[in-house]
């Protein structure tokens, strides 16, 4: 339950298989513009509400590269912000395109914190990637937009371990 005088001050932005994403990568969608706005909502109720400062993502594409540029864009408004990039290996990257890389990296240059969870890719490096991220948060803005059945038992997962969270449906 959320709390006004909760001493806890860490949310995580968690999407299951964004290449699945419906909205595509074009930014200038409105769809786009309007989860932006959603996720901005969202951390400025964190912010003010709750005192929440700290926000790590895993700068995966899509809807966890936007929330993370959400975030570097309230630091303006709200410098005391942080912004945690949970990298899950060192070869994240290696197969978009340029332009996807170039944004990856930008957001890596304007975060305030990079943990590399591992060297190499391993058949669980996005389950330790998650484990990371719910481990280290006591907010989670969860972006859905798969099967419900898969979706109802993360959000399970999350309220078994205490968690607070915000789900966005897409």
């Amino acid at each position: 339950m959320l709390t006004k005088n909760s001493k806890f001050k860490t949310c995580c932005f968690i999407e299951h298989r964004p290449q699945i994403l419906p909205l595509k990568f074009n930014e200038k969608n409105i769809d786009i513009i309007k989860f932006k706005k959603m996720v901005q909502k969202i951390v400025i109720n964190l912010i003010e509400k709750y005192n929440v400062t700290h926000y790590i993502s895993g700068v995966s594409l899509g809807v966890e590269q936007y929330a993370s540029e959400t975030v570097l864009e309230l630091k303006k408004q709200y410098p005391q912000i942080t912004l945690e990039c949970a990298i899950p290996h060192e070869m994240q990257a290696a197969d978009w395109t340029e332009s996807q890389r170039n944004k990856y990296f930008s957001i890596i240059k304007d975060c305030d914190k990079e943990t590399l969870m591992q060297f190499q890719c391993s058949n669980d490096s996005i389950q330790n990637l998650n484990k990371y991220l719910i481990k280290s948060s006591n907010y989670i803005i969860h972006i859905c937009y798969e099967d419900p059945n898969k979706t109802a038992r993360t959000e399970e997962f999350e309220k078994i371990q205490g968690k607070n969270v915000f789900i966005i449906n897409l």
